[in-house]
């Protein structure tokens, strides 16, 4: 498919109940990505406490405790293509209710969770709940969910019953303001037409290769034939999806016509990397002002405020300026080089780093990621073709959540690594070494352990600063791509009309 000429949009603009259903959609991110973000997907939870609480309070393992976060991530990235499906054949405001009702219902799983079964269910649950909620976004509005960043909880069972008010005034909001007029098609007409033979390939496929890219290096090794083989298989398997996508299927799950279009081929990898750098910055800043600092977990949160509440509120005005302006080109020309800078200035971080410094030193790198927010999406919503918007906007929050999961395995293969290579100049930290540089904050574990004024604790903080300081330059070089895919993005109108309208 050629780019489209710019002339061939009709005028399109939102009243003011289509505008409420965008409102809604924004408070359902917003409470996703908290329930997202609060638990972690590390096993021992050293940045986000509740882990390590929950995992004392359910009697879990190590294993346990790391699915408590990993499950939510893996079912949401998963599912949003299926619930895509879904939308077209049931429509979107039924679906989007379905989302709303299985976020619910896994939040109170997991709340009233007395065993790990009842909690990686409810995990589960919500995750396939959140990834249609990311998947129904239509990116008019950004921000909201950049808030939930910046938020920290005390009680585990907090987290999961904090969701449930939102949910219920979403779930009535929905009800009242979302009306979809569709062509009458008979059920059994649109059923017939679902790619089936896709569905299992791309499920099966995609979850063989988040499992491993989540656990390697954490529960197994990178080398281990537990991360390697499901790997493989699931690198293979999403091949086989894209040949069947391609030569078999009538009616694509993913139609690979979208991805012909150069504006949207660069977009997605802007999305994807965001996505990689954001999720990098979020699961290891607070390693560092742990492991090198010596902060307390719930101070080390408080400590990722100055980059946090930059992204949310720098996410609005762009997003506005974007609107108003009718562009998104010049944001993405701007936020990817100060996103690079501010993940450059991050390798100025050290032991000796005083709270002043580190404050600004957080702001750069703010301050891009929240102009990249808004200027990513909206590409993607212009640069679609009318007739494959749907698809193409849940494709949006998926390439984003591909992207965080990708980018916590990225960072912990860069870290590790790097302490490797240190410790092997420092022969007398025995064996042990090899199971430190496992995980990043199963290090920090040790580390706080250790006397304060202990040689061994000033040589692991350096070094703990010195990986960190590569994750954060590697951060950059992934900026730095992002920033030229951004320069093959054209530029298209924002305003158009879906075939299918909002019924007011």
């Amino acid at each position: 498919m050629e780019e489209r000429k710019q002339d061939q949009r009709p005028e399109w603009s939102p009243d003011w109940r289509l505008k409420c259903v965008f409102a809604i959609i924004g408070l359902l991110n917003f409470v996703t990505a908290v329930d997202a973000t609060s638990i972690s997907v590390a096993p021992t939870g050293i940045q986000r406490p509740g882990i390590r609480t929950i995992s004392r309070d359910l009697g879990g393992t190590a294993i346990e405790a790391f699915w408590a976060g990993t499950s939510f991530l893996v079912a949401s990235c998963v599912c949003q293509p299926i619930l895509c499906l879904a939308s077209e054949i049931f429509g979107r405001r039924n679906v989007l209710l379905l989302a709303v009702i299985l976020f619910t219902v896994g939040a109170i799983l997991a709340a009233v969770s007395h065993g790990f079964t009842v909690l990686l269910l409810g995990r589960c649950i919500q995750g396939l709940g959140g990834g249609g909620i990311l998947g129904s976004d239509r990116d008019h509005f950004c921000g909201p969910d950049s808030i939930a960043r910046a938020r920290k909880v005390a009680s585990w069972r907090w987290i999961f019953w904090f969701n449930i008010p939102f949910c219920g005034i979403a779930l009535l909001l929905i009800a009242i303001f979302l009306r979809i007029d569709r062509p009458p098609v008979l059920l059994r007409d649109r059923l017939a037409k679902v790619d089936y033979c896709g569905a299992v390939l791309f499920v099966a496929s995609l979850t063989s290769f988040l499992i491993p890219v989540t656990w390697g290096g954490v529960m197994y090794s990178w080398d281990a034939w537990q991360t390697l083989v499901p790997l493989m298989l699931g690198v293979a398997g999403l091949g086989l999806f894209a040949v069947h996508e391609a030569l078999v299927a009538d009616e694509p799950l993913i139609p690979l016509a979208l991805f012909r279009n150069r504006t949207l081929q660069m977009s997605y990898l802007g999305i994807f990397l965001h996505g990689l750098v954001l999720w990098s910055l979020v699961y290891y800043l607070p390693l560092y002002y742990e492991g090198v600092l010596g902060y307390r977990p719930v101070i080390s949160g408080i400590a990722v405020f100055p980059e946090c509440l930059t992204v949310a509120p720098i996410s609005v005005v762009t997003g506005l300026l974007i609107s108003k302006s009718g562009n998104y080109r010049w944001a993405l020309w701007m936020g990817w080089p100060i996103t690079a800078l501010g993940l450059g200035v991050l390798c100025l971080l050290n032991s000796h780093t005083s709270i002043p410094r580190w404050v600004f030193i957080n702001l750069p790198a703010g301050l891009g990621c929240g102009m990249l927010f808004p200027a990513v999406q909206l590409a993607v919503q212009a640069a679609a073709d009318p007739a494959t918007l749907t698809i193409a906007a849940t494709m949006t929050a998926f390439f984003r959540v591909l992207g965080q999961a990708v980018g916590v395995a990225v960072g912990g293969v860069i870290f590790q690594n790097r302490m490797k290579a240190q410790m092997g100049h420092h022969p007398h930290l025995g064996l042990a070494a090899d199971q430190w540089v496992q995980d990043a904050s199963s290090l920090v574990s040790y580390i706080r352990k250790l006397p304060g004024d202990s040689s061994l604790r000033q040589v692991l903080v350096t070094m703990y600063a010195s990986s960190l300081m590569v994750v954060w330059a590697s951060m950059c070089g992934v900026a730095a791509v992002g920033l030229f895919s951004s320069s093959f993005v054209k530029r298209y109108p924002l305003v158009r009309k879906e075939q299918t309208t909002s019924s007011v």
